[in-house]
């Protein structure tokens, strides 16, 4: 089964309720393609917060994930930006008991980066796997980590190598840095862990980092 993760941007004068209405209208014909075993929509839902230690950006997003045993033609969908063909990875999961269609619980951190300069891809993918996931898995309390390797582009201007999904059980433990850095007497030494730990593998200008939450529209189960 292979993984397509598919990128839509906000419109200037697209509210956040305009631009989730839009991008579902997108997806009604996909759910019942032949072939795609799972679907899923992690899109920006309301205005991040002004005051926080994760430079969340204030644009809109949406990432719809595609699992098929088949490849998707995707030329007719309308205001699609980019596509990616992407190796998945969940180091830690959650146990889905909710519906298709429900939003699942908690919030959720999008981060789609490229790799620094110069970089070998090996370097790369080595301090990201081997280094900052456990970092990850150590300092966040993450309920959820979809952890994604582009591939190739299928098709788009914008070109990523990593795109991550962090989820926690409750908003709060994602906007409240003393619980998302691991506590009050360890927050400030596990973040500057965390940022030079990233600062080894990841181009800092190119980050994306977005408030967002998830919809299963199809799952397996």
């Amino acid at each position: 089964m292979q993984k397509m993760m598919l990128t839509y941007r906000g419109e200037p004068n697209e509210n956040y309720q305009e631009f989730e209405q839009r991008i579902l209208k997108t997806t009604e014909g996909l759910i019942d393609t032949e072939g795609i075993m799972k679907m899923s929509l992690t899109i920006t839902k309301s205005n991040p917060p002004k005051l926080s230690v994760i430079p969340f950006s204030k644009n809109k997003i949406a990432i719809l994930s595609i699992q098929s045993s088949r490849e998707i033609e995707l030329k007719n969908l309308s205001g699609l930006i980019a596509a990616y063909h992407v190796t998945e990875a969940i180091p830690v999961a959650y146990g889905k008991g909710w519906k298709d269609g429900e939003t699942t619980p908690g919030a959720c951190l999008l981060t789609l980066f490229n790799k620094k300069k110069k970089q070998s891809y090996d370097d790369f993918y080595k301090c990201w796997h081997e280094g900052h996931t456990p970092l990850s898995l150590e300092i966040h309390p993450l309920w959820h980590y979809n952890r994604n390797v582009v591939n190739t582009k299928i098709f788009g201007n914008e070109t990523w190598d990593g795109i991550v999904e962090e989820h926690v059980k409750d908003k709060r433990q994602l906007l409240n840095p003393i619980s998302f850095f691991g506590g009050a007497f360890k927050m400030l030494y596990n973040m500057i862990r965390v940022y030079t730990d990233t600062k080894k593998f990841i181009d800092y200008p190119s980050m994306e980092t977005y408030l967002v939450q998830e919809t299963w529209l199809k799952s397996a189960e």
